[in-house]
């Protein structure tokens, strides 16, 4: 590909956001793939300078902070043929009008899947091990125990985990899991049988699934229809020091239940996500002994941003080279991802 032959492209997300993800290296990569309209992100579609790039974006790489593409827009950019998202999910900035224009539509989700697995993992590994219980226990007391008494049966060895939902993340947790002496259940209706054991996994009822699992992950999408997936019911059929891990979407879990279980101290919970995304100031999540609540940062942060826009620039390149999209999405795709 000539220099003059490359596509041109354009930026779209908050310029904050351009100067997390993107250093000296994918900039200078991203000139040689592409023709770069602007430096400057667009943050405003509606804007003179806008109205000038858009006009000749081929190429449109976006981000978080990039406003919502609709048909308006698409009017103004004529010669739009591909949107390739640095980030996780494009529900909140692409609408259906792209793929009813042939506008081929692709997002770093695989690479945002990592760090939520990875983070995910360690979870697992430390609930079986007790470690946040016993951690808030040995700061309690500040002298020696038998913690073989103290902590009762723990480990990892032969624990059950119950994974609820193949999407990109729980596939690269199975993935993970497999080195683990652990047996594994999966909940994904959208999954068969025999899917299920080449995953490493084998397939369960969501109660099924709860009942006989020492942790649950949770890493199903936030539809409608997933609202209040783990309400009251679901989690008093947890067993009793059961850990639930939410790494996915507050959504699913019922924030009421979920407050009034752990409250009772019969299970554990590890949370990355809620809803709403920031709790009140006197949730009980923030003060129990058997919750550990983080601020949604199983995601990519910080030096795991590089790896969105890593796999963004080799869309681009895939694009430039007349080759298909790796991580394309489909229309079709929108009711199922998260």
């Amino acid at each position: 590909m000539s220099m003059s032959q490359r596509p041109r492209a354009a930026l779209a997300m908050s310029r904050r956001i351009s100067r997390r993800i993107m250093n000296d290296e994918h900039r200078t990569r991203l000139a040689t793939i592409c023709e770069v309209l602007d430096p400057e992100p667009l943050r405003d579609f509606e804007d003179e300078r806008a109205a000038k790039v858009l006009r000749q974006t081929e190429i449109l790489l976006t981000s978080w902070g990039c406003p919502r593409i609709d048909a308006r827009v698409l009017d103004r950019a004529p010669a739009l043929r591909a949107i390739i998202h640095a980030a996780g999910t494009v529900k909140g900035h692409v609408s259906a009008d792209c793929w009813e224009r042939g506008i081929q539509v692709t997002s770093a989700a695989a690479a945002n899947a990592v760090p939520v697995a990875e983070f995910t993992l360690a979870a697992i590994l430390f609930a079986n091990k007790r470690a946040f219980a016993l951690r808030e226990r040995y700061r309690e007391l500040r002298a020696f125990r038998d913690w073989h008494d103290e902590a009762g049966e723990l480990g990892n060895y032969r624990r059950v985990v119950g994974v609820v939902g193949a999407s990109m993340v729980g596939r690269r947790v199975l993935e993970l899991l497999r080195v683990h002496d652990m047996s594994v259940a999966l909940y994904d209706p959208f999954v068969s049988e025999a899917e299920a054991t080449s995953l490493n996994a084998h397939k369960a009822e969501l109660g099924d699934l709860l009942a006989q699992s020492d942790v649950v992950t949770l890493h199903a999408p936030s539809l409608p229809e997933t609202r209040d997936l783990i309400g009251a019911r679901e989690l008093a059929l947890l067993r009793d020091g059961a850990t639930l891990i939410n790494t996915a979407r507050g959504a699913l879990v019922d924030q009421a239940a979920l407050e009034s279980e752990v409250s009772a101290g019969r299970i554990y919970a590890v949370i990355d996500t809620t809803d709403p995304e920031v709790l009140p100031a006197d949730s009980p999540l923030y003060t129990l002994p058997n919750v550990f609540l983080t601020p949604h940062i199983a995601g990519a942060m910080g030096r795991e941003t590089w790896r969105l826009t890593d796999l963004a620039l080799d869309e681009a390149e895939r694009y430039a080279n007349g080759e298909p999209l790796r991580y394309g999405i489909a229309l079709s795709d929108l009711g199922r991802i998260a």
